[in-house]
């Protein structure tokens, strides 16, 4: 396929604005790495029209998909982990093209894992961690166990991301074959979720149980970088939180992630007079 490939790629090679090339094959008969398709070609560019421009081709009874990404994108999607598959790619994909050594320097860089990189995954993992432990609680507390059970797979999907970050490790599509060797327990706890004889109810109950203890073992280094910005200035209102340009990265769960912490004594709240009597804005900071 990489011949048949070869004058698209070069044709984009032969541009000022490439980077990289990286052809990925299909390891598997059906392939979740490769979308199902044979090839994929990925192809970084300094900049481009859009951030993504996606390509798909057909030759004889191979098909391939053309992914032209910016570099600005392709360190979005690194940082937030938003694009599980672009690991996979850079990881075993082989290099056709390499301008300036880019390619070599972004896989050494992907090796070493930069710590602050690790920091903020594993803060977002975390609050979605926690945003899905806590509704999962409230719907077993009203007894709608199923999706108390739909959400509680969800957290320990979280929960699995955030031990492979904490091994040093990107989590890649198959996270659970990660974890398997990292953290046998965590995958037992998944293991026993989804295949248990048990009525749902006690493997809920259970769970419940282990949940606490992984995520009260884990707060510290999972507030680790909402609390390093936050102590860059004295005090915050929701709305500059928010509007902080790495916490905005936290997205919807930024709030229920401050209320956690704020229980747990990690963020600390001041509270500021109004124009009503007895009401007060609610200011958060960390103690130093």
């Amino acid at each position: 396929m990489e011949q048949i490939l070869r004058p698209i790629y070069q044709e984009r090679a032969s541009q000022e604005s490439t980077l990289g090339v990286i052809l990925v094959e299909k390891r598997e008969k059906v392939s979740q790495i490769t979308d199902t398709f044979d090839s994929i070609l990925l192809i970084i560019t300094k900049e481009n029209e859009t951030p993504v421009f996606t390509k798909h081709y057909t030759y004889l009874d191979k098909k391939a998909a053309m992914h032209i990404v910016t570099e600005k994108q392709l360190h979005k999607w690194l940082l937030l982990g938003t694009n599980r598959k672009i690991v996979d790619w850079l990881f075993y994909g082989r290099v056709i093209y390499d301008r300036n050594e880019f390619m070599e320097k972004l896989k050494t860089e992907l090796k070493d894992y930069p710590f602050y990189g690790r920091k903020i995954k594993m803060g977002m993992e975390f609050a979605k961690l926690i945003r899905r432990y806590m509704e999962g609680k409230s719907f077993f507390e009203e007894k709608n166990y199923m999706d108390a059970y739909h959400h509680m797979v969800e957290s320990l999907h979280h929960l699995a991301r955030l031990a492979v970050l904490e091994n040093g490790l990107p989590p890649e599509v198959t996270v659970w074959s990660q974890v398997k060797q990292m953290e046998p327990a965590i995958y037992k706890l998944y293991e026993e979720l989804i295949s248990s004889d048990e009525p749902i109810d006690k493997r809920l109950e259970l769970l419940f149980l282990a949940s606490e203890f992984y995520i009260h073992s884990r707060t510290k280094d999972g507030a680790l970088h909402i609390r390093e910005v936050m102590g860059k200035q004295s005090s915050w209102t929701i709305q500059e939180l928010h509007e902080q340009e790495e916490l905005k990265n936290y997205s919807s769960d930024l709030e229920v992630f401050i209320e956690f912490l704020v229980e747990k004594d990690l963020v600390s709240i001041n509270g500021v007079t109004t124009k009503s009597e007895g009401v007060f804005h609610r200011y958060y900071y960390v103690k130093n």
